[in-house]
């Protein structure tokens, strides 16, 4: 559904964008991710068409961005970082006009009294928007996205400003979206990431640094196994044991203690599952395992690591 390619953006002598590629495919959630600064807001500025490039390519449903971009821009729905609303206007008035603006040719009153009672807004829809709080405001820039029916929604920073409630909300919201239509969600916020993504972009001074499944995001950082076990054993004994197992490189006692059990925290190295070496292991001692679980890495340690690694790939490059 999105297809970009090369696509290189200069300010001056400055580079925003250096050459990323990446592809949505239809029915996709998208997380686009990075820190301030890294070329979010500015690859979907261009993706929208509301900035140009300097090179590259831009495809939305086969659509090229540049070269047709009133066909291109029929494709999209977009909420910007700050939702473009007249706040002397009701609800009605400004969904009413922005139907207007988009030549939208579907049943205007169905049409948009569907998207009201998606986004929740028909109660509201004869107040001013400049008297609603900050959480309805954002739902109607949703709202405005999804008139003429979109095959492709893009949010850029969704929930800045929300409550808790209202980030709850919105996020529920996109979820529903993503059911229907090809969703790509701009983001530093990670949580966020993790709870409406199916799928994880990482770019990072304007190069992409990771492109995985959220469920699978852990892997780019290739880093080690942690697990934390709970067994029945002598405590010293059993840390001398664990650290004999081949592949082992970290263990600690917890100091956690439930009745004859203690609890360790062991890490393996990248690649190696400890697992069943583990499972021998207590069987020959006769030591009953009564816990195991997964300490792996969040998705804020995975984005610290890669992070990581691109700076020190990127300072070795330059030295070379």
């Amino acid at each position: 559904m999105i297809q970009i390619e090369n696509l290189v953006k200069l300010y001056g002598e400055k580079t925003a964008l250096e050459g990323i590629s990446f592809k949505v495919g239809e029915g996709e959630i998208v997380g686009f991710l990075g820190p301030n600064g890294a070329g979010k807001s500015t690859t979907m500025n261009i993706l929208t068409g509301y900035l140009s490039a300097t090179a590259g390519t831009v495809k939305v449903g086969g659509i090229d961005v540049f070269e047709f971009p009133d066909e291109a821009k029929k494709k999209i729905g977009f909420l910007p970082e700050q939702p473009p609303l007249y706040n002397d206007m009701k609800v009605s008035e400004y969904l009413n006009f922005v139907y207007e603006i988009k030549k939208c040719k579907l049943n205007r009153k169905k049409h948009l009294a569907e998207i009201m009672q998606v986004t929740k807004i028909h109660d509201v829809s004869d107040r001013i928007i400049g008297n609603l709080s900050k959480g309805y405001r954002q739902r109607v820039g949703i709202a405005q996205a999804l008139v003429g029916n979109p095959p492709v929604i893009i949010f850029d920073e969704p929930t800045v400003g929300l409550d808790p409630k209202q980030i709850i909300e919105i996020r529920n919201l996109i979820r529903n979206l993503g059911k229907n239509h090809t969703v790509i969600l701009s983001s530093h916020i990670l949580s966020e990431i993790q709870s409406v993504c199916n799928r994880v972009v990482i770019i990072n001074e304007g190069r992409i640094i990771a492109d995985e499944m959220t469920s699978n995001i852990t892997k780019v950082a290739n880093d080690s196994r942690e697990y934390i076990v709970k067994i029945c054993a002598p405590q010293r004994e059993a840390a001398s044991a664990l650290r004999s197992l081949n592949g082992i490189v970290f263990v600690e006692a917890t100091g956690e203690r439930d009745a004859d059990s203690y609890t360790f925290r062991i890490r393996s190295e990248a690649g190696v599952d400890i697992r069943k070496p583990l499972f021998y292991l207590l069987a020959e001692k006769g030591w009953p395992l009564v816990g195991l679980e997964a300490a792996g890495m969040n998705l804020e340690d995975v984005f610290v690591r890669i992070m990581d690694a691109d700076a020190k790939a990127s300072s070795k490059s330059k030295k070379a």
